[in-house]
């Protein structure tokens, strides 16, 4: 198994002072290690009959697409407010240094869809929530939710308590 922890690397103080930003871009450029982690992400769900991956912008994406490919599943992408160009449906949330808002083409998951919630990095889960939320508006059921890295000092579980939750990664 890959060490893919030794793939992420500390920016301090990025965004803003405080943060401790985990770099992906290192795990990115190593084509063996970013389809290992691909994979392993995927993995939790290969039996679970899900027909979509909703991929959270924008490091979701980089994760959700691979994925959605190995599942044999559409790809939702789930973008900030006023990127998409069809009808759409949102939600507002807060997260650990600001407020932000996510959107969905109100068409691209009805009552039949079984959804897999990709993105990179689960921290404080303001943003899975609020995304699982926005699935759910539509109809759709979460399967439930796939990260690369888990910050667990931030307890993010703690907001998906009653979602299944897989990450590669776990610090702290």
């Amino acid at each position: 198994m890959t060490d893919f922890a030794r793939l992420i690397r500390d920016i301090p103080d990025y965004p803003k002072p405080g943060i401790i930003f985990k770099d992906i871009t290192p795990l990115l450029a190593d084509p063996r290690a970013f389809g290992r982690a691909c994979d392993a992400m995927a993995a939790p769900f290969k039996d679970d009959g899900v027909t979509h991956v909703v991929a959270i912008e924008s490091r979701g994406f980089l994760f959700g697409a691979p994925i959605a490919l190995t599942l044999g599943t559409g790809l939702v992408p789930m973008r900030k407010a006023g990127k998409l160009p069809h009808k759409t449906s949102g939600v507002s949330y807060e997260l650990e240094y600001g407020t932000d808002r996510l959107e969905v083409h109100t068409d691209a998951l009805d009552e039949r869809s079984r959804v897999v919630l990709v993105d990179d990095v689960l921290a404080t889960g303001g943003t899975a929530a609020a995304a699982c939320s926005l699935i759910e508006t539509l109809g759709a059921s979460v399967v439930g939710c796939s990260f690369l890295l888990r910050l667990g000092f931030l307890n993010g579980l703690d907001r998906l308590a009653n979602r299944r939750v897989a990450s590669v990664i776990v610090v702290g």
